[in-house]
């Protein structure tokens, strides 16, 4: 305590000078509690003391045990060894006594297994030597088991001996069961009924002998079973391919009338399955013969006759030796379309009314198949009888696909020839109705097909699938209309314009959604022969070649549409340019060809509304608007003096024709509208109310105005402007001599051109480049006028034509184009901006 605190102390204990009075009892209890706490200090330093000498006292203690416990192991691990030696002492002649036992035991149990097999093998020669088979194949069992405990002494020569014996004795009873199975199938069996039995207990033998034995017996025995077979089916009478069925009615009749005789056999024979393999393997080869040998083509009833008796036939043997489980074909056949399909044994009658003409082409590319090595040990493990002799047939097959397609093609002949272009009252497809039956003939070409064969066949179909399709989106692409040509068309004007009524109209809506129907169901057709093709085929299975052709046709037919409806508004554009706009007295309602465009609008649009899908309808509208936009604004150059009333007059039709062509969505009904369709329609309007702005402004600054409304105008087109104006020659000229000096530079002039559609390929594309015009100056001569009006109809005309070239993007599809167009709308840059503004 700091002397502060002391004296805080002191003044509290004693803050009056009457409480003085208790010093002396406070300092008396303060020493009380000194000697208290100097007496407890003491006896904790005496304990600690007492403490120490006793944990010493401890620590010795066990250093003396430990020690103690270490000598005492010490002794312990001593008197271990010396007993062990003495074990061992004691137990050296029992070792010996023990290991002389052991050897006197083997030996006298070799001996007496000795005794045995010399007595066995005596007993043995004399079954072999009575041909009783039952009796030798158990003593020939004991025999082997015996032999087999000799393995170790084969060097002895009693051994030897024995060994040498009862192999020849094994040769003997080889040589009576071969001799007695010679007399099986020759009649002596019904004379004899002991020798069925006697027969059955050689197989007991076969069974006790070597597994090749065994494998011999069975492959003579069935080689000595088909010799007739192959004699009577090697004959000129039946080495035919419509004898075929007669081959199998052979091998069933064959196994039925011997199948109480062929109970001898043990089943784990396999004695008819090893039967089956051989004879499928006789008759492939056989049938390979009879097709090389052809002078000419099969006829193909008889080859698709031959090949489904094949096929049912290794469907039967599938079906007997698979132990009872439902084989793969049987499975395809459960999980058909009751609707579609029709029963096994009705399919070759169905094609052979179909087929009965005979084709004289000599086969040249038929090859022999080599046969596979294929596991036989027992039925259902590694041996497939499908197609084991079935596909001997594949080489020859190409008659059947030839004949299909011809069928394919004469069927898509009828179906155009019969197609109304038009769809049905109700019909809410609105997709041609030979499309359908296209696909339909195709499935039904497939299905029979797919019953036969799913190899190469069935691959070389669907090559011809493909080569149908792509004829049948070859006849919907002639369908459309076509524009005007020859020296008539050229003389009236009407060169490579498209004509279309409203029937045509429908007719293009209808080729363009029965398009889209082909693309998607051709996919899923190739899907379909992808999971029923083998595997090696499955990847080459593709349609995107003739997907890409309807997406063609789908191009295409949209662009004819829009050129269609274009030619529509030639009256209007011409009746734009005969209004006197010089002499208009005042503005007033939107004139006669702005309610002329609206009417053609009100009365094509909604139908095409109606019959296209939202996203093709959206492409017409994209292109309408790119073409009549530049067009309306390109027709504005071909009218003749425009005064400002007339300007005025005009700039409201401009806004007319502007609200039109946004309203137009809403007249196909279609409720959602592109938020690009909106600005690519009022910036391309934009630029005929900026002409016509240029036209109103005061003559004084209409330099200065058409430079900043047309930033991209060019002199030429200037000087058009002063002339809608009506401004005199020698104005014209102060005038374009004081452009030219502000002018930064010269432009070549570029007119926004209508929108060319995708070309066919994604490399190629129509030259978008205006006519080349003089980069100077241009002189005010009588004549400028005249060439001016005609160098743009002129730029018109080419631009027109280089659109009506272009062809759908068919090997990038369609839909990616859409894409890329509607992105191109809002760049300022790139390829594809050039179609919208040059």
């Amino acid at each position: 305590m700091d002397k502060s605190s002391a004296l805080e102390y002191i003044n509290q204990m004693f803050p009056t000078e009457a409480s003085l009075s208790g010093v002396e009892p406070l300092m008396q209890k303060i020493q009380s509690e000194i000697r208290r706490v100097d007496a407890s200090i003491l006896a904790a330093v005496r304990q600690q003391s007492n403490s120490g000498t006793k944990a010493k006292e401890e620590l010795a203690a066990a250093t003396n045990a430990v020690q103690e416990l270490m000598y005492k192991i010490r002794e312990i691990k001593t008197k271990a060894e010396q007993s062990e030696t003495m074990v061992q002492e004691i137990c050296r002649d029992i070792k010996k006594l023990d290991c002389a036992k052991r050897h006197i035991t083997t030996t006298i149990t070799a001996l007496h297994r000795l005794t045995m097999l010399v007595s066995a093998v005596e007993q043995l020669q004399v079954m072999a030597s009575k041909r009783q088979y039952k009796e030798a194949a158990a003593q020939l069992e004991a025999v082997n088991q015996l032999c087999s405990h000799f393995e170790a002494y084969r060097d002895v020569p009693k051994i030897s001996e024995l060994r040498e014996k009862l192999k020849n004795i094994k040769k003997i009873l080889k040589s009576h069961v071969y001799s007695d199975f010679t007399s099986l199938g020759t009649g002596k069996e019904t004379e004899d009924e002991n020798l069925l039995q006697q027969l059955s207990d050689a197989c007991l033998v076969v069974d006790a002998l070597e597994p090749s034995v065994r494998e011999e017996l069975v492959k003579n025995f069935c080689s000595k079973e088909l010799i007739s077979y192959k004699q009577i089916f090697d004959g000129a009478e039946l080495a035919k391919l419509d004898k075929t069925e007669r081959r199998y009615a052979w091998i069933k009749r064959r196994l039925r009338s011997n199948e109480d005789t062929w109970k001898i056999f043990p089943p784990s024979w396999h004695v008819d399955y090893l039967l089956c393999i051989q004879f499928c393997k006789i008759t492939r080869t056989q049938l390979v013969d009879i097709l090389n040998n052809l002078k000419e083509k099969p006829d193909v009833a008889t080859l698709l006759l031959a090949l489904q008796r094949t096929l049912e036939f290794e469907e039967e043997l599938a079906e007997k030796f698979s132990g009872g489980t439902t084989t793969a074909r049987n499975k395809e056949l459960e999980s058909d379309d009751e609707n579609e399909g029709t029963e096994h044994n009705k399919i070759v009658s169905d094609i052979r009314k179909k087929y009965e003409k005979k084709l004289g082409v000599p086969n040249d590319e038929a090859e022999q198949d080599k046969e596979k090595q294929k596991d036989l040990s027992v039925p259902g493990a590694g041996f497939n009888f499908h197609g084991i002799i079935s596909s001997c047939f594949e080489p020859y097959m190409a008659v059947y696909t030839e004949l299909e397609e011809k069928s394919l093609v004469e069927q898509l002949d009828k179906l155009i020839q019969e197609e109304k272009w038009e769809t049905e009252e109700g019909s809410q497809t609105n997709i041609l109705s030979s499309s359908m039956q296209v696909f339909l003939v195709i499935r039904r070409s497939l299905k029979r097909c797919s019953a036969l064969t799913k190899n190469q066949t069935l691959f070389n179909l669907f090559q011809v699938f493909q080569r149908i399709l792509k004829a049948y989106a070859a006849k919907l692409y002639a369908r459309l209309p076509k524009g005007g040509t020859g020296i008539v068309a050229a003389a009236t004007g009407t060169d490579g314009q498209i004509r279309t009524s409203d029937r045509d109209e429908k007719m293009i809506c209808y080729i363009v959604n029965t398009a889209e129907y082909c693309h998607q169901t051709s996919g899923e057709l190739a899907e379909s022969v992808a999971k029923m093709i083998s595997s090696q085929f499955s990847d080459k299975v593709d349609m995107s070649d003739v997907q890409d052709e309807f997406s063609a046709v789908i191009t295409k037919a949209l662009m004819t549409l829009v050129h269609g409806v274009e030619t529509k508004f030639d009256a209007e554009m011409v009746a734009m340019t005969r209004v006197p706009w010089s002499t208009l007295e005042s503005v007033g309602d939107q004139s006669e060809y702005v309610n002329g465009i609206s009417s053609i609008l009100s009365s094509t649009v909604p139908a095409l509304g109606s019959l296209l899908s939202p996203t093709y309808f959206q492409y017409f509208l994209d292109k309408l608007a790119a073409s009549l936009g530049p067009r309306f604004y390109l027709n504005i150059y071909k009218c003749k003096h425009i005064s400002e009333t007339g300007a005025q007059q005009m700039l409201l039709d401009t806004q007319a024709v502007k609200t039109i062509l946004l309203d137009i969505p809403a007249l196909g009904k279609q409720t959602t509208v592109a938020a690009s369709y909106s600005k690519f329609v009022t910036r391309e309007m934009s630029k005929a109310e900026a002409l016509l702005k240029v036209i109103l402004s005061p003559v004084d600054s209409v330099a200065s105005t058409y430079r900043a409304l047309l930033p991209e105008g060019t002199p030429l087109e200037f000087q058009r402007i002063l002339e809608l104006k009506g401004l005199k020659k020698a104005d014209q000229q102060a005038i374009l001599e004081d452009f030219n000096k502000h002018s930064p530079s010269i432009k070549h002039p570029t007119i926004t051109p209508t929108v060319a559609p995708p070309v066919a390929t994604a490399t190629a594309s129509v030259p978008m480049a205006a006519v080349p015009l003089p980069t100077q100056a241009v002189a005010t001569t009588p004549s400028m006028s005249t060439a001016l009006t005609g160098a743009l109809a002129n730029r018109e005309d080419v631009l027109a034509r280089a659109a009506a070239l272009g062809r759908g993007a068919a090997t990038t599809g369609f839909k990616r184009f859409l894409a890329l167009t509607e992105a191109a709308k809002d760049r300022k840059d790139g390829p594809f901006r050039k179609l919208f503004n040059a």
